[in-house]
């Protein structure tokens, strides 16, 4: 089973990255942009399968804090296979 981790920046937080990307793409013509923010991806090969029962678990684990600051940052579980 393969589940995903999307990591972005809560709203709230300043996205250095995004806006060096935002204002690169604005120079190279890409006028109508009027935000970039950058996240990470985190793909994870599960070995066994997990039980709609059981998923509450990885809602709330793997350990947020190692996949993601929740200080600055939201993560969201994204299931690619049952």
């Amino acid at each position: 089973m393969k589940i995903a981790v999307k990591v972005r920046l809560k709203p709230s937080i300043l996205d250095t990255q995004g806006k060096a990307v935002h204002n690169a793409l604005i120079h190279l013509g890409f006028d109508q942009l009027e935000d970039v923010r950058i996240g990470k991806w985190i793909e994870l090969n599960v070995a066994d399968y997990i039980p709609r029962s059981c998923r509450k678990k990885w809602v709330a684990k793997p350990d947020a804090k190692l996949l993601a600051n929740p200080v600055i940052e939201d993560f969201e579980l994204v299931y690619l296979e049952d």
